[in-house]
C-alpha cells in the first residue's frame, strides 16, 4: 500500500501533455464564453440559456482538473515556487470570468419567464435549481466592471492574505526536546498516553506561535476586512447573512441549533470535569489533557490494519461504502503521514468528473486518526452519491458537507464501543466524546470569536495580543467550568485555517450541524435498518439540488425546530452518562 496518494488520474506533472493542452482549451474557453456573453442580451432565452450552460460546463470540468491538481500538489508541499506560480496564474484566468458570471447571473435574474423556459426544455429542467439559485443570486451581484475589480484585486488581497497563513503554518518549525519538528507533528503529540509528553508538547506547540502570531494577525484582518467590505457592497445583512445565503440554510436552523447546543453545554462540561477528577486536576480540564486517552485502549493502528478496521465496520453498513474504502487505500487516493511543508489537519477533495476523491490527513496509528480517516472518506462517499449529477449540480453547501463524514464517524464508533467491554469500553467512549466536545463546545468557541473579529474589524485593528484575548473569553464561554481557565489555548486562531478564507465565512458552525445532523440520521438507521440507506443515499444525492431544510424533509426532519438538535443531544448526553458510570468502576 502506497502512503502517498498519486494525481496521475488528473495529470502526471506540469509537463504532461494534458495539462498544457488542458490549460489552452481553459484560455479557449474562457474566450469563448466572454464573446458569447458579450451578445447574451440580444439572443433569445430559449436557445441562449442552454448554450451558455453548455460552456459553463466546459469551463467547469476543465478549471477544476487544473485548479485540484495544483491545489493538491500545493497542499503536500507549500514551499514549491513553481506550483505557486502556476496555481497563481490558473487563479489569474479563472478572475478574468467574474464580469461574465455577474452578467449571466443577472441575465437569468431578468427573465420574467424562466419557469416556463425551464418547463420547455430537458437542459434547463436538469438545472433548475441551479436557475433558480442564480435568480436569487442576482440580487446582491455587482455590476459587471465591479464584480471584475473584486475578482482581480482579490488575487493579491484575501487569497495572497489565505496564502501566507498556509505557507507560514505549514513550514513552522517547532522546538521540542533539542529537536525542530513540524507543527502537524507536535500537535499529533496531544494524544500522547503521556502527560508529560503532552503538555510539553502543548508548551512547545505555544511558544512556537510567537515566531509567526503577528504576521497572521495580519492575515486574519484583512481578510475579515475584505469580507466586511464585500458584504456591505452586495446588499447582505452582514457575514453571517451572506454565509447563510452561500450555505442554502436558514437563520431559523442556525438559531434553533444553537438553542439546542446552549442548553447542553453544561452536560460537556460535566464530562470535561469528570475527566480532569480522573487526571488529578482540581479546577477542570487543563487544554493539553483535552486529547488524553482514557481506560486501557491504547491500540495503534498501522495503514493495512486501518483499512481492515474501517472495511469491516462499513461492511455492516453499506457494500459500496466498503467497497469505495477498499479503492481509496488500495489505488492511492490517500495521502498519509505529516512532514516538513506539508499543511497539517485532513480533508477530501471530491473529483467527480473523474469519479474519484484524493484524502489528504497527518497519521501518526492512533484510534482518532482512524476516526478522522473515516470522516474524510466519508466525505468521499459523499462524492460518490452526487458524482452522476450534471456538471454544473455537483458542489453541495458547508452544513450539510459534513452530514456524510460524521456519520461515518458514527458507524465506526457505535459499532467499535458495542464489541467492546470495561476499560477499553471506557477508552472508546470517551475518545468518541473526545470529538463531538470538539464539533459542539470547540466550535461554539469558534463561532464567537469569528463573529467577535467580524464585528470589531469594522472599527479598529486587532493585533495577536488582542487576538488572543478574544480567543480565550471565547473558550471559556464555551467550555465554561469544564476547562481550568488558566491554561486554555489562546493562538487557536493562529492555526485553524478556516478562519483564512475570504470565500467561506464561519466554517465552524457547519462541523456542529453536520455533526448532529448526522446523529439523528444515524437514529433512524438504528430503527429502520437496511431499509434506511437507499433513503441515505438519495438523501446525499440531493444535497447539491435543495436546501438544507429541503434535504432534511426527506427524512422527515425539520431543521427550524429546536427539538430535533435537542434529540440529536440526547444521544450525545447517554454517551456522557455512560462515560461517567464506566469510570467509576
Amino acid at each position: 500500500m502506497n502512503k502517498e496518494w498519486s494525481l496521475d488520474v488528473l495529470y502526471q506533472s506540469y509537463l504532461d501533455e494534458k495539462f498544457t493542452n488542458d490549460l489552452k482549451k481553459l484560455q479557449d474557453r474562457i474566450s469563448s464564453i466572454k464573446e458569447y456573453v458579450s451578445s447574451l442580451a440580444k439572443k433569445d432565452p430559449k436557445t441562449a440559456l442552454p448554450e451558455i450552460l453548455n460552456q459553463l460546463e466546459d469551463y467547469y470540468v476543465l478549471s477544476c482538473k487544473l485548479n485540484f491538481y495544483t491545489q493538491l500538489r500545493q497542499s503536500t508541499n507549500t514551499t514549491d515556487s513553481e506550483t505557486a506560480a502556476i496555481l497563481g496564474r490558473i487563479e489569474d484566468l479563472t478572475s478574468r470570468l467574474s464580469k461574465d458570471v455577474a452578467a449571466i447571473k443577472k441575465y437569468v435574474g431578468s427573465l420574467t419567464n424562466l419557469e416556463q423556459l425551464i418547463a420547455e426544455d430537458d437542459k434547463l429542467k436538469g438545472y433548475a435549481y441551479l436557475l433558480g439559485e442564480m435568480k436569487e443570486e442576482a440580487r446582491y451581484t455587482l455590476s459587471d466592471e465591479a464584480e471584475d475589480v473584486v475578482a482581480k484585486m482579490n488575487l493579491s488581497a484575501g487569497s495572497a492574505w489565505s496564502m501566507m497563513h498556509q505557507y507560514l503554518t505549514s513550514t513552522l518549525e517547532v522546538d521540542y526536546k533539542g529537536e525542530k519538528i513540524p507543527l502537524s507533528a507536535v500537535r499529533n503529540l496531544a494524544y500522547s498516553s503521556d502527560v508529560t509528553v503532552r503538555k510539553e508538547a502543548y508548551e512547545a506547540e505555544l511558544a512556537s506561535y510567537k515566531k509567526i502570531k503577528d504576521a497572521i494577525a495580519f492575515s486574519l484582518n484583512n481578510i475579515k476586512s475584505q469580507v466586511n467590505t464585500i458584504t456591505e457592497l452586495r446588499g447582505y445583512e452582514s457575514p453571517l447573512a451572506m454565509t447563510l445565503k452561500q450555505s442554502k440554510m436558514k437563520q431559523e436552523t442556525l438559531d434553533a441549533m444553537f438553542t439546542a447546543i446552549k442548553e447542553n453545554l453544561p452536560k460537556f462540561h460535566s464530562y470535561l470535569k469528570r475527566k480532569a477528577e480522573i487526571l488529578g486536576h482540581k479546577n477542570g480540564l487543563p487544554w493539553y489533557e483535552l486529547f488524553a486517552p482514557m481506560g486501557e485502549s491504547s491500540r495503534e493502528f498501522t495503514t493495512e490494519e486501518a483499512k481492515d478496521y474501517l472495511v469491516k465496520h462499513f461492511r455492516g453498513f453499506a457494500e459500496d461504502l466498503a467497497d469505495m474504502v477498499e479503492e481509496a487505500f488500495d489505488n492511492q487516493w490517500i495521502d498519509f503521514f505529516p512532514h516538513a511543508g506539508k499543511v497539517g489537519g485532513a480533508f477530501c477533495e471530491n473529483l467527480p468528473f473523474v469519479k474519484q476523491s484524493r484524502i489528504l490527513t497527518n497519521f501518526d496509528g492512533s484510534l482518532s486518526d482512524v476516526v478522522t480517516l473515516a470522516h474524510e472518506l466519508g466525505h468521499a462517499y459523499h462524492g460518490l452519491n452526487i458524482q452522476e449529477h450534471l456538471p454544473l449540480n455537483v458542489d453541495y453547501s458547508m452544513p450539510v458537507a459534513e452530514t456524510a463524514s460524521t456519520f461515518n464517524e458514527t458507524v465506526i464508533m457505535n459499532a467499535a464501543i458495542a464489541e467492546s467491554s470495561g476499560k477499553e469500553k471506557m477508552a472508546l467512549v470517551e475518545s468518541s466524546l473526545q470529538d463531538v466536545t470538539q464539533i459542539i463546545c470547540d466550535i461554539y468557541s469558534r463561532f464567537l470569536f469569528e463573529s467577535a473579529v467580524f464585528s470589531k474589524r469594522k472599527d479598529t485593528f486587532m493585533f495577536a495580543d488582542e487576538l488572543e484575548e478574544m480567543m480565550l473569553n471565547a473558550q471559556k464561554e464555551a467550555y465554561g467550568d469544564g476547562l481550568d481557565h488558566s491554561c486554555l489555548h489562546p493562538y487557536m486562531w493562529v492555526c485553524k485555517g478556516h478562519y483564512y478564507s475570504e470565500s467561506e465565512s464561519f466554517y465552524n458552525f457547519p462541523y456542529a450541524f453536520g455533526g448532529l445532523f448526522a446523529r439523528g440520521l444515524y437514529a433512524q438507521y438504528l430503527k429502520e435498518g437496511e431499509a434506511f440507506v437507499p433513503k441515505y443515499r438519495a438523501l446525499l444525492n440531493a444535497t447539491t439540488v435543495k436546501s438544507a431544510e429541503e434535504v432534511a424533509l426527506m427524512a422527515d426532519i425539520d431543521l427550524t425546530s429546536p427539538d430535533f438538535w435537542r434529540q440529536s443531544l440526547a444521544i450525545v448526553s447517554e454517551s456522557i452518562d455512560m462515560f461517567i458510570e464506566l469510570s467509576k468502576s
